[in-house]
């Protein structure tokens, strides 16, 4: 954080104190009659703590700014655990040979639970105590992280990935000449028979389902909790800075997934082959063990907040006198549910608003969960360089975007028209970075991987390597094949530095030249692909959609919370929730796996089943996600319109105190009556 945000932070810190001071300076002037309404309030509702964890200084933290920065630690924490899990999803994809689609279905897990709880939960919960219920959405949160370690305690690193290190090596005698399943063949060899990989798929499903019961608990009840209890004018800047603190929770995730990725996925084995190899499984599982603690440490301290900030109910006495109670008790029922959901049906400007951003998440999905996956097809880019790239740079852009927008919120306080009108132009920028996708391609990379499939009576056909694993290797004419079976290869050997080298590659033979029998031969690994430099191109026009699409966030949630009546604004956002999980972050997810699918051209293969995919067709799958991306988004950008229409009455800001209007009139009306002479 530079000096410049750590200056807005003390200032905002301050300035709470001082209007807390004030409160209480005004308290003290008031009449008896209000003192002694204030002292017949029971103090349950604003005592911080719990147990043994009580007292005068643990209460003097119980502030909307100390709230705003736990919560949105927490939060951080939370697009941690989430950017971890997308940076690791090829890794996972390699170990349990899962399709894209499948891994899509996994992800929408916590989408599904979403849909199932959010209203229930924002409209039940946000009646009762809300930071506990926020601190059992954590709870939750940890279990889920637990639950996604879990497969490998169970089943362990693989046997692919254990057939890859020096000890396998060093328990199996090499042997040039023997019969070997992985060089060509004379007969159909027999099919590898492997154990069921549902259950750990199972298992992570259900990790994911979890998840969206504590997200819902967490980002509901979090912030309307944080809004009612802060001033109108404040909120832009509060909301902005626990949205920047929330943001850098992916730049962790995503940096944490490559470090992680960087080990072999048993730190005790040592690999015979580098990180840059795609056949390199990283220690996926450790991250998620880091994550459970640090979950658990935000629930305590969220879990000591009262129901009502001490401020929040000073504010509330000021206005209303006496107090009469610390929310209106209203009979939690079906039919009164089903009355907020009319309320919101004939909200114009929310229903709007939730249209537009459902159409721009389903386009933007498969970038928030696909992207290192992205940058590894297209631009040929190790898991933890495309984890580190996606999480590090990009979401840095990200942070910078919120906090800019809530400054400029906080300090020129803009109209609702001016909101909505912003965030038709982040779509419509959206649309012309995505196309600049399209056209930022690598000719090497779609060259390497836009191999055919494999023709009856050819070459590769006659030895049998239907169930031979991706092992690529490079001939001498830089041509990557899938397997030294695909090339033909009959036997094998070590040079002098320990690498393999395969040889009598009868499919090798496309050189002109005279004896080109020396020249069948290849060496392990694939070939370099040089795309490093379209790679930097595409980071820089993702850091600048970035920043764009982070700069609207602020004022979309604004629009969403300033739309509804304070009764129904935990409903409004849960309702919000639950309507974009059906409509985008459950089918997008599944129709981009899906879609991925489509374009692979090498598959792995067992008995009976389809593994996970190795190579893609680069070039086709590039354009197909990103014009249809751009579609979605797209059309999501004309119902900005409607929100900008039908937004020019809603008061975002709070509006001027009626004393201060009256004083304020009086003093214009005493300057009207002076003579110019006067005035001077």
């Amino acid at each position: 954080m530079n000096f410049s945000n750590c200056q807005s932070s003390v200032w905002l810190c301050s300035s709470t104190m001082a209007d807390e001071a004030n409160e209480v300076t005004e308290f003290l002037k008031a009449p008896n009659d209000k003192k002694d309404a204030k002292r017949e309030l029971p103090t349950s509702d604003t005592q911080c703590g719990f147990g043994i964890f009580k007292g005068p200084r643990i209460q003097r933290w119980a502030t909307e700014h100390m709230f705003m920065v736990l919560f949105g630690i927490a939060g951080c924490f939370i697009g941690m655990a989430f950017s971890y899990f997308n940076g690791t999803i090829t890794t996972l994809e390699k170990r349990y040979k899962i399709p894209t689609k499948t891994s899509g279905i996994i992800t929408v897990g916590n989408d599904i639970s979403t849909t199932l709880s959010c209203a229930f939960l924002g409209y039940y919960a946000g009646r009762g105590h809300r930071p506990k219920y926020v601190a059992l959405g954590l709870l939750i949160l940890a279990i889920f992280c637990l639950l996604m370690a879990s497969p490998h305690f169970i089943y362990g690193a693989g046997e692919d990935a254990i057939k890859l290190t020096h000890e396998y090596l060093n328990t199996s005698v090499f042997n040039a000449t023997q019969e070997d399943p992985t060089l060509c063949q004379s007969r159909l060899p027999d099919c590898v028979q492997t154990a069921s990989q549902w259950a750990p798929i199972i298992l992570l499903f259900v990790a994911q389902f979890i998840s969206g019961i504590g997200c819902s608990l967490f980002y509901t009840l979090g912030l309307s909790y944080m809004d009612d209890n802060s001033t109108k004018s404040k909120s832009p800047a509060m909301l902005s800075w626990s949205a920047f603190l929330r943001m850098l929770g992916p730049a962790f995730g995503y940096s944490l997934a490559s470090v992680c990725l960087r080990f072999y996925i048993d730190p005790q084995l040592k690999p015979l082959i580098s990180n840059e190899d795609s056949r390199w499984l990283g220690a996926w599982w450790l991250g998620w063990i880091i994550l459970t603690i640090i979950m658990l440490i935000s629930a305590f301290f969220l879990y000591l907040f009262p129901k009502e900030l001490p401020s929040a109910q000073a504010r509330r006495l000021k206005e209303n006198g006496v107090d009469t109670g610390v929310h209106s008790v209203t009979e939690l029922s079906l039919a009164d549910m089903m009355q907020s959901v009319k309320r919101l049906a004939n909200n114009k400007v929310y229903v709007y608003n939730n249209i537009a951003s459902i159409l721009y998440f389903f386009g933007y999905t498969p970038y928030w969960i696909f992207t290192p996956k992205y940058i590894e097809t297209q631009y040929q880019q190790s898991a933890s360089t495309a984890t580190m790239a996606t999480g590090t740079v990009a979401l840095a852009f990200s942070a910078a975007g919120v906090l800019l927008s809530g400054y400029v919120i906080s300090k020129y306080k803009p109209s609702a028209r001016a909101m909505a009108a912003w965030n038709g132009i982040v779509d419509i920028s959206t649309v012309i970075g995505i196309l600049c996708y399209v056209l930022i391609g690598c000719a090497d990379s779609d060259k390497a991987t836009s191999m055919s499939p494999i023709i009856p009576d050819s070459c590769t056909a006659s030895c049998h390597c239907e169930y031979v694993h991706y092992a690529p290797i490079c001939s001498p004419d830089n041509v990557t094949y899938i397997s030294a079976c695909h090339a033909g290869c009959n036997s094998k050997l070590k040079d002098e530095l320990g690498r393999l080298i395969y040889t009598g590659c009868k499919c090798i033979g496309t050189l002109d030249i005279a004896n080109v029998t020396e020249y069948q031969y290849a060496r392990q690994g694939p070939c370099p692909v040089d795309c490093y430099k379209q790679f930097l191109i595409f980071l820089g026009v993702m850091c600048l959609l970035k920043f764009i699409g982070a700069s609207g966030r602020t004022a979309n949630l604004l629009l969403a919370l300033r739309c509804v009546s304070s009764e129904d604004k935990s409903f409004a956002l849960g309702l919000g929730n639950v309507i974009a999980s059906i409509v985008s972050f459950i089918p997008s997810p599944i129709l981009f796996g899906w879609i991925l699918d489509s374009y692979c051209v090498v598959w792995g293969k067992t008995c009976g089943s389809r593994g996970n995919c190795w190579l893609y067709d680069t070039k086709s799958l590039r354009y197909t996600i990103n014009l249809l991306a751009a579609a979605f988004i797209f059309a999501g950008s004309f119902w900005n319109i409607g929100v900008w229409y039908h937004a020019k009455d809603l008061q975002i800001f709070d509006t001027e105190p009626e004393e201060a209007k009256h004083k304020k009139n009086s003093q214009t009306f005493e300057l009207n009556e002076l003579s110019p002479s006067e005035v001077k």
